[in-house]
């Protein structure tokens, strides 16, 4: 495959990429009526009674979320005077000169200008259109830790730099001052043993459920109850914690024990937890059940071919028919049923939990089974169709018997297309699996959009639908080149793509 061909795959892939976001953006944006996020914020609820307080709270949190640009006679009236001087108070005031200032800028700027109910001051609003609504969240999406990330106005002598050093649990270090993390990369005895916290996706904060915690924190942070350990601090203080020192951020404000236990500000960190995170644990289980599927599927869809109209087809057909036209809810529920009385197998996995292996077999197993049946069939239909080519009665005439045509030449071409899917059924496992994470009650990503979607939480919407549009978009252009290296009469160019 030329490098130039390449480039525009990817750059094409990147486009779709777009398109798929902006069509999302809209639809959340504008087909569903955002005063829909308030259903499951406790703090909107308890406004009911405070018109003024209500107001202030909704447009601003519209504002955080993309929805609108905000703006009070208080922010405009602060560019004009010092903060607490006698001139604000006058000025908020609704009959003051400065208020029907900000009326009149506001309004010939194409803001809606309104006045609380309660105290009679103005605001202005407008809409942020989608498009630039994208283009900010796409603007905002990677963002690069340095020394001059952190702006505390009540720590103004604070140190900004790079320097080499060693976290407290041993591992080396590149320190930062004046940057978010205090560990910009680091070493350890934890898989893949070198962590950087330099570059990270910028999801935003999710809303309204995990209010405050980061949509990439959500997603990625481990789960369950904290492991403690003895540990001991910066300062020499000992105690039993979960805390993962490779994950220090600044905080602006100590606490006495957050003094007690660190050197610098650096002292809002993560806890290592007994369970993976949602994401990890969907993939864990993705990976094995598409390692499952192909273990089982490939071989049995090979035997049904060779066997063709023999009795290992009639039952592989059954299977295949079977799994088709029985709604998936009911023949994992009967699988789950079957096991557990057979095997005394843990009907959810929280029964166990995911530190035991028993937790893993049902779910592994019942989301492998559709892929098995698809496998098994389009093996064998591939197999078949080459097993007539015109070739196979080419190599027959020369001598080769049924094993060695078999091995050399059917079995290669027949599995390219299958060789295809792998990038797409590896992305898959990241997507989580919606209807056997919720039989077995796994904490995994397979709940998360429909959940975000029910609970309208549009800023983890977003995120997953980046997410997934990314891998699945990408796994396509990866199952093209995968291809090429199973069979290198195929090629990929600029000038015909693939021939």
């Amino acid at each position: 495959m030329s490098k130039g061909y390449f480039w525009k795959r990817l750059l094409r892939s990147l486009i779709s990429i777009l398109i798929i976001m902006l069509i999302v953006f809209t639809m959340v944006y504008t087909l569903v009526p955002r005063e829909n996020i308030f259903f499951e914020d406790s703090t909107y609820r308890k406004l009911s009674s405070k018109s003024d307080d209500k107001t202030e709270y909704v447009y601003s949190t519209w504002q955080k979320l993309g929805y609108l640009d905000y703006v009070r006679i208080n922010d405009y009236a602060l560019t004009l005077y010092e903060a607490a001087s006698p001139e604000i108070n006058e000025a908020v005031k609704p009959d003051s000169k400065e208020s029907k200032e900000f009326a009149e800028l506001y309004a010939s700027k194409g803001y809606t200008v309104e006045t609380y109910l309660g105290n009679g001051r103005y605001y202005a609003y407008k809409d942020v259109p989608v498009i630039k609504r994208m283009a900010i969240w796409l603007s905002q999406l990677i963002k690069i830790d340095t020394p001059w990330s952190v702006q505390d106005e009540n720590n103004p002598d604070l140190k900004r730099g790079l320097s080499f050093g060693r976290t407290p649990s041993g591992g080396v270090a590149l320190i930062g001052s004046g940057t978010t993390h205090k560990y910009l990369l680091y070493t350890d005895s934890n898989f893949p043993w070198i962590h950087q916290n330099i570059i990270k996706l910028n999801f935003g904060t999710s809303y309204p459920t995990y209010q405050g915690l980061e949509v990439i924190r959500v997603l990625f942070q481990s789960q369950g109850t904290e492991v403690k350990r003895p540990v001991t601090y910066e300062t020499g203080y000992e105690g039993e914690s979960g805390i993962i020192f490779g994950t220090l951020t600044y905080k602006e404000k100590l606490d006495r024990m957050d003094k007690k236990k660190f050197v610098d500000h650096y002292a809002t960190y993560e806890t290592k937890k007994n369970q993976p995170s949602m994401i990890g644990t969907s993939f864990i289980m993705g990976i094995f059940a598409m390692l499952f599927a192909y273990g089982i599927g490939l071989p049995a869809g090979l035997l049904m071919a060779r066997r063709k109209d023999k009795l290992a087809d009639k039952i592989g057909m059954v299977y295949i028919i079977f799994i088709i036209a029985v709604p998936s809810l009911a023949y994992i529920y009967l699988f789950r049923y079957l096991m557990t009385s057979a095997f005394d197998l843990p009907s959810v996995f929280t029964t166990y939990g995911p530190g035991d292996l028993r937790s893993w077999i049902l779910p592994v197993i019942s989301l492998s089974l559709p892929s098995i049946a698809g496998l098994m069939l389009w093996t064998r239909r591939y197999v078949v169709d080459q097993m007539n080519s015109d070739y196979v009665k080419f190599a027959k005439a020369k001598g080769l018997n049924q094993g060695e045509i078999f091995r050399g030449h059917i079995f290669k071409n027949a599995i390219i297309p299958i060789v295809h899917g792998i990038p797409a059924s590896l992305a898959g496992c990241i997507t989580g699996a919606i209807i056997t994470e919720s039989i077995y009650s796994v904490g995994g990503m397979g709940k998360m959009l429909p959940n975000a979607i029910n609970q309208y939480n549009n800023v983890m919407i977003i995120a997953l639908a980046f997410m997934f549009s990314t891998v699945s978009v990408l796994s396509v252009l990866a199952g093209d080149i995968l291809i090429t290296k199973v069979d290198p009469r195929i090629s990929l160019s600029e000038k015909a793509g693939r021939s």
